[in-house]
Formats: C-alpha cells, sequence, structure tokens
C-alpha cells in the first residue's frame, strides 16, 4: 500500500545565483519544483511512501524529474511522457536580498495536459492519502478534471482526500478559483490554506472564524497557516494552535508544501494531534532555511534541531512556518 499519492505539474527550475534584475543574470543553477512533488518528497524523507502522478516532456528536464523524484524514494510510476510537449519551466530570482521573484513557463506544457486517462486509478485507489491543490485545477479544463476524477476514485475506495488551496494568481482570478475551490473543497477530508486563500471560499475576519466555515464545507481537518503568527487547526470540532519556529529565512518557497507534507507524514505515522501540528510546523520552518523548493525538507533525525520561537531571540532572525 502506498502512504500518499499526489498529482500535478512539476517543472524544471533555472535559480539565478545573482541577486538584482533577472536581464542581469548570466550563471543559474539547475533543479526541480512543484507543489505536489515537494508534498510527496517531505512525506518520503518523514518516512512515507509516497508516490507522484503527472506528465512530463520527452526532454532532458523530464529525465530529470524522474531522476530526482526517484532519487528521494518518490514512486514515479504514474508519470507519463508527453512527446508533444515541452516540461513546464520556473525561473527564481531575487530582485533583492529579501525579496524572491518566481516566474512560471508552463502554456501548453506537458503538464497542464495532465487529463484523467493519465491517472493510474488502482494507484490511487490503494493509497492512504491522495493530496491535491487548486493549482493543478487552474491549469487546464482537462487538469481540473483529473483532479475531480481522481477524488472520486479515491472517496469510492474510502482514501483521505487532502487538499492545499495554493492560489496562484497567475493561472486565474479571484473569481474564477472561488467557485471551483468552494466545490472542491466540499469533497475533501483535509484542506490547507493561508487567510488570504480561505477568503476565496468563504468569509471571515480572523481564522478561527475561517477554518469554522471551512469546515462546515465538509473538511474534517482545516488548518490555517499564518506565516510568522504559526498555525491554527480545527480538527473534528477542536481547535489547536502551534507557535512559530525562529529560523533564518533563505528563500520561503515552498514552505506551504513541507507544512503540509509533515502534517500528513506524522497523521499516517499515527501521531498525536499536537505532534503532527509541531512536525507540520517544523518542516515549513526547515524549508525557509535554504535555497530550493525541497532541498531543506526535514528526516526524522532533524525535527528535534529546532526550538519554537523566543520573542527575545536575536533581531537577526525571523520567524517561519509556511507562506
Amino acid at each position: 500500500m502506498t502512504d500518499l499519492v499526489t498529482l500535478g505539474e512539476s517543472m524544471a527550475l533555472f535559480t539565478a545565483r545573482r541577486t538584482g534584475p533577472l536581464r542581469h543574470a548570466r550563471d543559474f543553477g539547475l533543479g526541480v519544483g512543484g507543489a505536489e512533488s515537494n508534498v510527496a518528497i517531505g512525506v518520503s524523507r518523514l518516512g512515507g511512501r509516497a508516490a507522484w502522478i503527472g506528465r512530463v516532456g520527452a526532454d532532458e528536464f523530464g529525465e530529470l524529474l524522474r531522476s530526482t523524484l526517484a532519487g528521494e524514494g518518490v514512486d514515479v510510476r504514474g508519470m507519463r511522457v508527453d512527446p508533444e510537449a515541452p516540461t513546464g519551466l520556473m525561473i527564481k530570482s531575487r530582485r533583492t536580498t529579501e525579496m524572491v521573484d518566481v516566474r512560471y513557463y508552463r502554456s501548453a506544457s506537458a503538464g497542464s495536459r495532465l487529463r484523467p486517462s493519465d491517472l493510474d486509478v488502482s494507484l490511487i485507489r490503494s493509497a492512504r492519502v491522495l493530496h491535491v491543490t487548486g493549482i493543478t485545477l487552474a491549469l487546464s479544463a482537462s487538469a481540473a478534471e483529473a483532479v475531480r476524477v481522481a477524488i472520486a476514485e479515491a472517496r469510492a475506495a474510502g482514501v483521505t482526500v487532502s487538499m492545499d488551496i495554493n492560489y496562484r494568481r497567475a493561472l486565474w482570478t479571484p473569481a474564477e478559483a472561488s467557485a471551483a475551490l468552494r466545490e472542491t473543497v466540499a469533497s475533501v477530508d483535509v484542506l490547507f490554506a493561508t487567510e488570504a486563500e480561505a477568503r476565496l471560499v468563504v468569509q471571515g475576519d480572523d481564522p478561527l472564524t475561517l477554518a469554522g466555515a471551512l469546515s462546515a464545507l465538509g473538511p474534517r481537518h482545516v488548518l490555517i497557516k499564518r506565516g510568522a503568527l504559526g498555525a491554527i487547526e480545527l480538527s473534528d470540532g477542536a481547535v489547536r494552535h502551534a507557535e512559530p519556529y525562529r529560523v533564518v529565512e533563505l528563500d520561503p518557497v515552498g514552505a506551504g508544501d513541507a507544512f503540509a507534507a509533515g502534517w500528513i507524514a506524522e497523521t499516517l505515522a499515527g501521531a498525536t494531534s499536537e505532534r503532527r501540528l509541531a512536525t507540520a510546523c517544523a518542516a515549513g520552518a526547515f524549508a525557509v532555511t535554504a535555497d530550493g523548493d525541497w532541498e531543506s525538507l526535514p528526516r526524522r533525525a532533524d525535527l528535534d534541531l529546532l526550538r519554537p520561537a523566543d520573542p527575545a531571540g536575536a533581531a537577526d532572525t525571523v520567524d517561519a512556518v509556511s507562506r
């Protein structure tokens, strides 16, 4: 049995080594990134068995994705190679030392052409958790339908369905996102969102009100990620608050994926509610401590290295949980 199955688009990631306007960059690091594959890697590093379903191009970037995910212990049997479309690209740069800019080149990419026929239904039905994001809903009509079919298959098999709203304004407007997200949220068991993302679906002035309104739509577990203010979990009517961790932030991209991976991994391991939320926050904090979307995601042995934020801590650090 696979612990976690996730689906979506992962891309080749070029990171400018020089801070400043991208047009002046000459040297780039090459890696991979994608919200769903980040979660799969995070769960794998914490001891779970994770699988990723998606499309890549018949190109070197597609092979890079395959080898990277497989090297991190992620099952890639659900990866499909599209001979007619390229692997999508991400370009990451720093306009200033504190301002990270990410641009996506995914129009007509292989990943955006994901469709229901690409799904390994037996893999989904045999999983313990299916994890999806709002990104895939926004990629294309066929990708959105693949998400809906995957959720239906999971629910029919009694598989827990997890979703991170992961709103990307480059892919759709708030109005477009609102209706689609509200429909999908009603069919999931676990929901991750920032306060801003929650307001795309429900109304509320504070995180607890937002969590309650989202829970009323259907999810048993709602997690509101609050960055430097920690996180709030509403599960089966019980509210839990998590404190942030104090770390030096180098790259905020991927922290929310790490948070989801930590929570899911501990849930799969049968941890207490307090432990799963603490691990989620620790994983989110680890994610921002190094460049890359997933490279600094923790393993079990790393989790005790962090301590909750001390309000009187050093001024050259920042609080981080997820963004």
